[in-house]
Parts: structure tokens; C-alpha cells; sequence
């Protein structure tokens, strides 16, 4: 087993794992060694798909908008679960994030007077999505990673697969990884670390993510001690392609496509009159599913119920110019042509509002609140409080590049500050030794009764599916619960490729490993929480308890079992009040 020594080891190669690494090498002005790895090639990560945008507040005296306005839409979108604290820190930092991505390349969309566009979407008081046409995802990957080519100090690592990590006396110490190219086991030792590795969308069936977006790492982030939070709260974005999933952008209603039922009625009227398609996304996709449900949806040959999404009255012009790649990913996808039909749409797993629990600055705190030493979290794989219960559309890639430079500056910091590493002590050799002999001789055994690793998925994703999806039920949660413990059982997969090099089945299978775990906690936090509350919905407590549950849900492992404690919510200046959209 090779080991590998570095001052910073990034886990994760989207937005926020790429800025972090550059942050990290501008606050150390180059003198400590980054390793960014990646369990795919790391510009295929799943941030290049994001399309909408970036919110930020830019030209506050031309429109009105201002920092005060953006945290308040956020916190009435999280339906006042988020942390106004953090919120207040994402508001600040975004403006100066998107004037750092332009100073590096990213080429933001224009008006004719040279302004950076902006555009609305749900939620929003003031259009403050900054974008570039609708691929706002692919240049910010694209100009980060070139970035960071420009620093000889950070290495990144392509298809390596980080199994475990190695926490010891409340200090991150380390990773183990899987070479997947070179069919090798790694230990990358170092003294801090950063996680930014996305969220877990495909612990469902339908979902808009990338099929590499599986969630493992915090299944392995539960068994080393660390402490996973708000997890229940999954968002459904309201406008997936049918019957793929491929997420057609909130920016096609944040031009003004509308929402049609069957019988041609822009149904989002009856949801929510003020913001009609531009409602946050729990309640668009809710008010779907709705339709569906009371039969004014339509019905495709797959058997999935729809609705239409019209961008007919746009014009052919505005949508070349501002959403291009919707129109060309209908036609590819759906054979629609977007200027004569409706693109077929219904809600799909996009984003999950929990993560790693960690504090407003993204240091990973354990499940009682102590600071795990040298270990930070940024991005969709953290919790830092800002999206509560309900994530606002493009918020998102604010909080990557934010969390990302906040993140990496302080690593920077802590690694400069703190002694120089030593070699690693046997103790630790020994634990990335047991690490490989799991993988290598526990896994990878040829176990001939054991399931294979895509029977167990299909069944995890069956019972996400089925029990705990935008309309939730204590009854049928309970059911999906005993269903997921008996899968927890399995300890082995069946593994059928034996070779080192290029084993899929072996990732897979280390994939399904950590995705059990997750969607316990999932599972078991919405089952506790009797309420609604943004995307979680019940429809045995259809009304949000602010009395009882105004507050963070926190799991942790113990003793092989998950366990709950809860946290309370920051609250500056907002108090709770009713949505009104």
C-alpha cells in the first residue's frame, strides 16, 4: 500500500472541492501540497450540470435588490429552518464570488449596456441569478479546473475512491482510496481535509443527478464518527424530462415558460397566485404531482402522469439566446420541439438540504458539537444551515463557491499554523492496512450467496421511492424502515469481477456499502419529525409545529446504530411566519 503525504487533502472535484483548492493555494501563497481526489475524472463531477445560475446581489441601486432581501427570501424559502447566521454569511460572500469567477474567465451572460444578466427564479423577491446562458455549471467547472493548473502545488487524483476516513482523538489524520486505473490501495496522510464530494440523489429511482452522485462518503463519514445533519429534508425539483430525468433548468421558467395541465390551464394559479411558476420547489412540485394525483395531468406510454412546460409564446430568438441547451436537450431527449409543444415534466430528486453536520464556517463538527480538527466540509455534502428545509434555486452554486474559498482559507490556515507532519505512527499504518483488507479481501471475495450490489440498489431505491417521497405517511415510513433495516443486514456483496484494475463492480458494490447507511438516516430522521416543513411533507401532520420542531436534526452512529439528537435553529432576525407565494 503506497502512502501518500499531503498538507490538504480535498475529497471531492465539483465547484466547491475546485474553489477550495484554489483558495487553499492563494491563502498559502503556494506553500502547501493540495491533493484533489476524485472518485471519477474530475471534470465530469456533477456540478458541470448545473444550468440556471448563481444568486448573488450585484447592482443593488439599479434594481433595488439588496443583501437584506436576498437572506430573507432564503430564510422564508427554508421555511425558517435555516440559520440566519449562515444565510447572512452567504449573502455577503456571493457578490464577491461572482466577481472572483469573472476575473478568472467564467463568461457570465450580458446586457446591452455590459451589465452581468441576472434572472428570477422561485422565491425570489428581485431577478439576482447571475448565469451564463443555461451552462452555468460546465464554465464554472471549466475555469476553476484550469485554475488550478496554474498552481504546481495541487495534484489531483482521477478515479480514486475514497473508502474510509481516518479520524484519531478528535483530529482527521487521513483517507484510504481505492485507484480504480491502477487497481492499487492508497492512504492519503495528511493534516487537514476537506469534504465536498455532492449530495446523494440516486438513493432514489428518479432523479436529475449524475449517476456518480451516490452519497457514500457520508455513509463512511457516519462510521467514522462524524455526525450527519437534516437529511430528511430531499427536494424534488419540479421540472425533470420524462421519462429520463434530466433536469430541464428553473431558468425556463425563470424566462416565463409556464406550467399547463392536460386540459391547457396554467394550474400553479391554485398553489400559489402571487408567484405562479416561480414559486420555490417544494410547493411547484408539490402542486404537480397534485394535478397528477386528481387526474389533469398527462400520461406517457412509460406510465408516468405529467404536465407540460410551454415556452411556445418565448420566441424562437429568446430562447436561443438565453436557453439554448433546454431546447437542444428536448429535441434530443424527448423529440420535442420546443417552439411548437410543451416539454413533458414532473418532479424528480435534485438536491439534498442535509449533510455533513458542520458549523456556519464549515468546520465538521461530531454529533455534541466539537470541532473535528483539520476537517471541513463544503458544498451540497455539508450542512452549514443555509437551505433549512427548502433550498431556493441557484443558491446552490453560491454556496459551493463560497463554502469552497471559505473553507480552503482556513485549511490554508490551520495547515500553516500547526507542526510540521510526521511520518505516520503503526497505529495508523494498521488502520489503512484493515481498510485495504476490507476492500481488497472482504469485498472483493467471490461470496456466491450473497446479493449483488445492483439488487440491493434497485430494492434501497424501491423503498426511497415508495416510502419516503414527496408525500410521506408515518405508516408507510415505519414500513420503509423495517424494509431498509433488513437490507442493512448485508455486510457482503456478490462480486462477480475479480481484477483490481477498472472494477466497477467493485465500486459499485463500495457505492451500495455507504448508501445503506444513508438512507437510514433519511429514513429515520422524517420519521421522527412530525411535521411539514418545506420538502418534508406528512400527510399525517400536513401543518409545520414550530412549538416542537423549529429545530435541526443531528444522527450519528453509536454502537452500529443510528441515533438522534437535535440542535437548535439561529434565528437573527426573522421569526417564523406563514409562507404566503
Amino acid at each position: 500500500m503506497e502512502v501518500l503525504k499531503y498538507d490538504l487533502i480535498i475529497v471531492g472535484s465539483g465547484i466547491a472541492g475546485l474553489r477550495a483548492a484554489t483558495a487553499a493555494a492563494w491563502a498559502s501563497g503556494g506553500r502547501i501540497s493540495i491533493a484533489i481526489l476524485s472518485k471519477i475524472q474530475a471534470m465530469r463531477s456533477h456540478s458541470l450540470s448545473a444550468e440556471g445560475g448563481m444568486s448573488a446581489v450585484l447592482y443593488p441601486d439599479k434594481t433595488g435588490d439588496s443583501l437584506e432581501l436576498h437572506a430573507y427570501d432564503t430564510v422564508k424559502g427554508s421555511d425558517f429552518l435555516a440559520d440566519q447566521d449562515a444565510v447572512q454569511i452567504l449573502v455577503e460572500y456571493a457578490p464577491k464570488e461572482v466577481r472572483y469567477l469573472e476575473r478568472i474567465g467564467v463568461p457570465w451572460s450580458r446586457e446591452p449596456d455590459g451589465r452581468i444578466s441576472q434572472r428570477p427564479f422561485g422565491g425570489m423577491s428581485i431577478p439576482r441569478t447571475t448565469f451564463a446562458a443555461d451552462k452555468t455549471g460546465f464554465f464554472i467547472m471549466s475555469t476553476l479546473f484550469s485554475e488550478t493548473r496554474r498552481f504546481d502545488n495541487i495534484h489531483v487524483y482521477h478515479e480514486h475512491f475514497v473508502t474510509k476516513f481516518i479520524i484519531e482523538d478528535g483530529e482527521f489524520k487521513g483517507v484510504t482510496a481505492y485507484d480504480l486505473k491502477r487497481g492499487e490501495f492508497k492512504f492519503f496522510y495528511g493534516k487537514a481535509g476537506i469534504i465536498a464530494t455532492g449530495g446523494a440523489g440516486r438513493l432514489y429511482r428518479f432523479t436529475t443527478t449524475a449517476h456518480s452522485t451516490t452519497g457514500e462518503t457520508l455513509g463512511y463519514a457516519l462510521r467514522a464518527g462524524l455526525a450527519i445533519k437534516d437529511m430528511e429534508f430531499v427536494q424534488w425539483h419540479p421540472t425533470a424530462l420524462v421519462p429520463s430525468g434530466i433536469l430541464v433548468s428553473e431558468a425556463a421558467r425563470g424566462e416565463g415558460g409556464y406550467l399547463i395541465n392536460k386540459e391547457g390551464e396554467r394550474f400553479m394559479k391554485r398553489y400559489a397566485p402571487q408567484r405562479m411558476e416561480l414559486a420555490p420547489r417544494d410547493i411547484v412540485s408539490r402542486a404537480i404531482l397534485t394535478e397528477c394525483m386528481e387526474g389533469r395531468g398527462f400520461q406517457h406510454e412509460s406510465g408516468m402522469c405529467y404536465v407540460g412546460l410551454d415556452l411556445r409564446h418565448l420566441g424562437e430568438e429568446r430562447i436561443n439566446r438565453r436557453i439554448p441547451f433546454i431546447r437542444e436537450l428536448a429535441h434530443k431527449y424527448a423529440g420535442i420541439d420546443v417552439l411548437s409543444e410543451p416539454i413533458p415534466v414532473r418532479p424528480a430528486v435534485h438536491y439534498t438540504m442535509g449533510g455533513i453536520h458542520t458549523d456556519t464556517w464549515g468546520r465538521v463538527l461530531t454529533a455534541d458539537g466539537k470541532w473535528v480538527r483539520g476537517l471541513w466540509a463544503a458544498g451540497e455534502a455539508a450542512s452549514v444551515n443555509i437551505h433549512g428545509a427548502n433550498r431556493l434555486g441557484s443558491n446552490s452554486l453560491s454556496e459551493c463557491s463560497v463554502w469552497g474559498r471559505l473553507t480552503g482559507e482556513q485549511a490554508a490556515k490551520y495547515v500553516l499554523e500547526t507542526s510540521r507532519l510526521p511520518s505516520p505512527d503503526g497505529k495508523l499504518l494498521d488502520v489503512a492496512k484493515g481498510e485495504e483488507s476490507r476492500v481488497f479481501d472482504r469485498l472483493l471475495h467471490k461470496e456466491q450467496n450473497a446479493p449483488s450490489p445492483y439488487e440491493v440498489k434497485k430494492q434501497l431505491n424501491d423503498i426511497m421511492e415508495e416510502h419516503f417521497g414527496p408525500f410521506r405517511h408515518g405508516s408507510s415510513m415505519a414500513e420503509g424502515l423495517a424494509k431498509l433495516k433488513k437490507l442493512r443486514e448485508f455486510s457482503s456483496f456478490r462480486v462477480v469481477d475479480s481484477s483490481r484494475v477498472y472494477n466497477q463492480n467493485l465500486k459499485d458494490a463500495l457505492e451500495v456499502d455507504g448508501m445503506l447507511d444513508l438512507a437510514m438516516v433519511v429514513g429515520i430522521g422524517a420519521y421522527a419529525r412530525s411535521e411539514s416543513r418545506g420538502a418534508h411533507y406528512r400527510l399525517d401532520y400536513p401543518k409545520r409545529d414550530d412549538v416542537n420542531w423549529l429545530k435541526h436534526t443531528v444522527a450519528y452512529m453509536y454502537g452500529g446504530e443510528l441515533k438522534l439528537v437535535y440542535t437548535p435553529v439561529t434565528i437573527t432576525k426573522w421569526q417564523p411566519e406563514e409562507r404566503r407565494y
